[in-house]
């Protein structure tokens, strides 16, 4: 019976670093880490973090989020979307981004991945998706990083894809 106990108690203090290292997986089985002051360099200080993202097409009075993160190998992650909050025409509408970033300097962005689109006049209304590499830069004092690959690849249209400085 003392074995059964101790057993048990083993396996119940196991449990929760067990669901811990799991939590710390990501989808794609990579671990990554929660990045703190300490292990970022300060150019990496003004990056990783939580962003306000827009798509124009969507709004620029309420925003989604871009969140950049250290990963435990070293490379930054971003992932983000803005979804629409419009009038029944607009529902639907959406900006999703994945992928890495280089940082190419204070004002220069690099990301490669995937950018997905829909927006209800563009395009019928079908999803855009663009893939490779693009570059974010922050020009003429703006306090935003905008994609400078801006030509809709599907439409006769610009989208001002915009990652906003950290507050």
């Amino acid at each position: 019976m003392k074995k059964i106990f101790i057993a048990l108690l083993a396996v119940l203090l196991l449990l929760p670093a067990t669901a811990d290292a799991q939590r710390r997986r990501s989808s794609r089985g990579r671990r990554t880490t929660t990045a703190t002051t300490s292990n970022l360099t300060p150019l990496e200080r003004k990056v990783v973090g939580k962003h306000m993202l827009s798509l124009q097409w969507i709004s620029w009075e309420y925003f989604g989020t871009a969140n950049i993160t250290k990963q435990a190998d070293g490379t930054l992650r971003c992932t983000g979307e803005q979804l629409s909050r419009g009038d029944d025409s607009h529902i639907g509408d959406y900006l999703k981004i994945d992928g890495m970033v280089r940082i190419i300097s204070e004002l220069e962005l690099e990301f490669t991945g995937t950018i997905r689109t829909k927006i209800y006049h563009i395009n019928n209304g079908d999803e855009v998706v663009r893939e490779g590499t693009f570059t974010f830069l922050s020009t003429q004092g703006r306090k935003y990083w905008r994609l400078q690959q801006m030509k809709n690849p599907a439409d006769e249209c610009t989208d001002y894809i915009d990652i906003y400085f950290k507050r």
